[in-house]
């Protein structure tokens, strides 16, 4: 029995779940079976930047940087569901990871 793990990841999580969702309707098109979505943690980085070089030195400004993450296993694909993956369109600022 073959698998494939596709890993999703990206800064915006509704661009994130389209990417999730043309694999989804592509896998199940081509006859394969599916297991997920698996919503994997949020990555979440944090920085802190001093406002002012100057006067300002007590006082920071902090930003954040979300990852967000999906999993989406193919199960049992047919060689029609690797071609079409191949060729699939996914929107910019989503990474992909095929295993």
């Amino acid at each position: 029995m073959q698998t494939i793990r596709v890993k999703i990841e990206g800064y915006d999580h509704r661009v994130v779940d389209q990417a999730v969702q043309s694999i989804l309707d592509t896998a199940l098109r081509t006859g394969a079976k599916v297991s997920g979505p698996i919503p994997l943690p949020t990555q979440i980085k944090k920085y802190s930047v001093i406002r002012g070089p100057h006067i300002d030195k007590r006082s920071f400004e902090q930003f954040e940087k979300r990852v967000h993450k999906r999993l989406v296993e193919i199960i049992e694909p047919t060689s029609n569901t690797i071609d079409s993956m191949m060729h699939l369109q996914i929107p910019s600022g989503v990474g992909l990871e095929i295993k």
